[in-house]
C-alpha cells in the first residue's frame, strides 16, 4: 500500500496506542468521581494537560479537551460570538477555510451575524492591509487558519496576531491542525487555536481547544462536570493521556522529520513539473507536507478511484470538503479548470521514495489509460 494522504488522518503511532491500552486498562474511574480510583483518573488528566502546556508553551491558557478539531472549531467560533454578541455581531475569515469554519460562519449569518473575507495576494497569503482595513467597530472575530488543508499555504499567523492585538474588542482564532508538529507556529498573540490528535499519529476522538485565560465563551455542550466549564461530559482518560504522548512524539521529532519532508516534497515536484500534462498548485509559501497539483482535462475523482486499484490512496479536496471546486486552489492560481481538477498529495516522515516513485509510475499509465478512454468517448 502507497498511502499520501496524510493530511486527511494519519495511522496511529504504536507507542501512543499502548498508552491508549495501558489507560485505559489501569485507570477505569471517572475523573469526577471523589472516590479513589477517581482522584487517580484525574491526576493522570492533570499530568498529560501540563505536559501539552509545556510541549506548546501556553502556560497562560486554557486547555478544553474536544471530539476533534471540527468541535474545538465550533465551540471557539460559536463561544466567542454568542458570548460576545452584546459587543457585535462582525466576523472576518478567508474564503478557504476548513468547512468546519465555513460552515459554523454560515449558521452565524443566519442568526443575524456578519461576515466579511479578506483578500488573499498571489501566492493565497492573507492580505494584510485588507485585514486591517475590513476591521470595524463591531469586529468580534477573526479566524484564520495556520496552514491551509488543500493547497497547504502558511498563513503568516503571527503578523496577523500582532496587527490584531491593537483591537482590543475582537478575538483572534486560528486552526492549527496542518501546523502543530510540522512547522514552529508562536501562538502568544493568539486567542484560539484548534487541532486534533488523528493529524500527529494519535488516536481519532480526541482534540483541543487552546483558549487564553481571560477570555469568556459560551460552552457548545453542557450538562455536568468536566475538566474545563467550557465543555460538559466524562472525561476521556485515556484519549486525553494519548493526546500528551502524540504531541510529545511529533513534536520532538518535529525538526528532522520536516527536513526529511521538504527533500521529499523537492523530489516529488521535480518527477511532476516533468510531466507537461500536470501543473503543480502549490507554491513556495506553501508546507512542504502538501503538495497540490493538477491534470489537464482529467477528473480528479476518476483519477483517484483509478489509483486506488493499484493500492495507491491520495485525495482530492479535504475530506470534509462538499465543494466541486477547491477555493483554495482557485485563489492561488486564479484558474477555474485548475480548481475543478486538482489533487492533494500529503507526505510524512513514514513516505519512502519507493512510495513515490512507485506513485509516480501509476500515475503516469493511469494518466495514459484516461486519456484513451476520454479520446474514445
Amino acid at each position: 500500500m502507497t498511502y499520501l494522504d496524510y493530511s486527511a488522518t494519519t495511522p496511529v503511532n504504536e507507542e501512543v496506542l499502548d498508552t491508549f491500552c495501558k489507560v485505559t486498562k489501569e485507570y477505569i474511574g471517572n475523573p469526577n468521581s471523589l472516590h479513589k480510583l477517581g482522584l487517580e483518573s484525574k491526576k493522570l488528566i492533570d499530568a498529560a494537560t501540563k505536559q501539552i502546556e509545556n510541549i506548546l508553551n501556553i502556560h497562560e491558557k486554557d486547555i478544553i479537551y474536544t471530539s476533534g478539531a471540527s468541535e474545538a472549531n465550533n465551540t471557539a467560533i460559536k463561544g466567542i460570538c454568542f458570548s460576545h454578541k452584546n459587543r457585535g455581531k462582525h466576523i472576518i475569515t478567508t474564503r478557504v477555510e476548513h468547512s468546519s469554519i465555513i460552515a459554523p460562519l454560515s449558521y452565524l449569518q443566519s442568526q443575524g451575524f456578519e461576515v466579511d473575507f479578506v483578500k488573499l495576494d498571489k501566492y493565497g497569503r492573507v492580505d494584510l492591509k485588507d485585514l486591517e482595513n475590513l476591521i470595524r467597530e463591531d469586529t468580534i472575530l477573526v479566524s484564520i487558519a495556520s496552514v491551509n488543508s488543500e493547497v497547504g499555504v502558511i498563513q503568516p499567523i503571527e503578523e496577523i496576531g500582532v496587527l490584531l492585538k491593537q483591537y482590543k474588542k475582537l478575538y483572534f482564532h486560528s486552526d492549527i491542525t496542518q501546523s502543530i508538529g510540522k512547522i514552529n507556529i508562536d501562538l502568544t498573540n493568539v486567542d484560539l487555536a484548534s487541532f486534533s490528535a488523528q493529524k500527529i499519529y494519535g488516536i481519532k476522538g480526541i482534540g483541543c481547544l487552546i483558549k487564553n485565560k481571560n477570555i469568556k465563551i459560551d460552552a457548545l455542550i453542557h450538562g455536568g462536570k468536566s475538566t474545563t466549564i467550557y465543555r460538559s461530559g466524562t472525561p476521556a482518560v485515556a484519549l486525553i493521556a494519548s493526546l500528551a504522548k502524540a504531541l510529545r512524539i511529533i513534536c520532538s521529532n518535529q525538526d528532522s522529520n520536516m527536513k526529511y519532508v521538504t527533500e521529499l516534497n523537492k523530489y516529488l515536484c521535480e518527477k511532476l513539473n516533468s510531466n507537461p500534462m500536470i501543473h503543480i498548485n502549490s507554491n513556495t509559501y506553501c508546507s512542504p507536507y502538501i503538495i497540490n497539483f493538477s491534470i489537464k482535462n482529467i477528473k480528479p475523482e476518476t483519477f483517484l478511484h483509478a489509483l486506488e486499484k493499484d493500492d495507491i490512496y491520495i485525495s482530492t479536496q479535504t475530506a470534509c470538503s462538499t465543494s466541486p471546486k477547491s477555493e483554495a486552489v482557485y485563489a492561488v492560481t486564479k484558474n477555474d479548470e485548475y480548481a475543478k481538477t486538482s489533487i492533494r498529495v500529503s507526505l510524512s516522515h513514514l513516505t519512502t521514495k519507493e512510495e513515490l516513485d512507485s506513485f509516480i509510475e501509476k500515475l503516469q499509465v493511469v494518466i495514459e489509460r484516461l486519456e484513451t478512454l476520454y479520446e474514445s468517448h
